[in-house]
């Protein structure tokens, strides 16, 4: 994964790979002890080695975006039921202009959420495994998106006590509410952490603070992974690029390892920071 500039969905060097427009020199690698098997379509790339799944993909620009959406997650499910690997358990979305309005005037990202719904509808996930995912802006129209998926089931759906379930959020966060939960466990391994912001119940907390908001993510993040310090590969977006340095600065006093930053819109227009990351398995 890219985050410079807006690309297909690829196979390079026997790597499959999507390009997303972030702005930023950062390259993320998934790795495999085991032989990986690749291959794709023209909208789809993806690579597997017996136990999982990595797929990406792109939405094109569309006046309306929830049939793209729609049709795009079916063909992911399809190619990955097809392979062997039907449990989906981590989805990462970039949204272009995703708070700007549809040739409807409904918010992209609420269009977005549409069309998502829509295929989990279609092809609904087990009671308790619903995904984890991340939803934030791009800088360039289109939707890109990527997912990794396991052969077993096994992997159960994380809710945080502070929020309300995505999945219930009442009417006014649009026509269907985003679909996935805040982080999936993995049988005996780590906790994939959705990406987390300043949201307590269902209602954005500190809508001009980006130090509050950090404070109140962090509080949120610490529910689900409380070695915070322990946490990795660990991405933090920034809606304003004023506030990135403070940020970063406080991210970096808690976390250990590197962290990655982005300045891109997120999924409410009064959300300033976002975080995910990974938390290690139970001992």
């Amino acid at each position: 994964m890219g985050y410079a500039a807006a690309g297909a969905p690829v196979v390079g060097a026997g790597t499959p790979s999507l390009d997303v427009a972030l702005g930023s020199p950062v390259t993320e690698v998934w790795t495999t002890g085991r032989p990986v098997t690749t291959g794709g379509t023209a909208d789809l790339t993806y690579g597997h080695d017996g136990d999982y799944a990595f797929l990406a993909g792109r939405v094109p620009p569309s006046p309306r975006y929830a049939p793209g959406v729609r049709r795009a997650y079916l063909r992911a499910f399809g190619t990955l039921a097809d392979l062997g690997y039907p449990h989906v358990f981590r989805i990462w979305n970039f949204i272009g202009d995703i708070n700007g309005s549809n040739a409807e005037g409904l918010e992209i990202y609420r269009d977005f959420c549409r069309g998502r719904a829509e295929a989990f509808e279609t092809v609904p996930p087990p009671t308790g495994m619903v995904p984890a995912a991340t939803g934030v802006g791009a800088h360039s129209p289109g939707i890109g998106f990527y997912l990794l998926a396991r052969r077993e089931p096994g992997h159960t759906a994380v809710e945080n006590p502070r929020q309300l379930p995505a999945y219930r959020y009442p009417d006014r966060y649009g026509p269907r509410p985003p679909s996935f939960a805040r982080a999936s466990r993995l049988p005996g391994g780590p906790l994939l952490i959705s990406g987390t912001a300043s949201i307590l119940g269902h209602r954005t907390r500190h809508a001009r603070d980006p130090t509050a908001q950090l404070r109140t993510t962090l509080a949120n993040l610490a529910v689900l992974a409380p070695d915070l310090s322990a946490l990795r590969a660990v991405k933090v977006y920034v809606r304003h690029a004023a506030d990135l340095d403070e940020v970063r600065s406080r991210c970096a006093a808690v976390f250990r390892e590197p962290i990655a930053c982005f300045v891109t819109d997120l999924c409410r227009s009064d959300l300033l920071v976002e975080i995910e990351g990974i938390a290690p398995g139970r001992a």
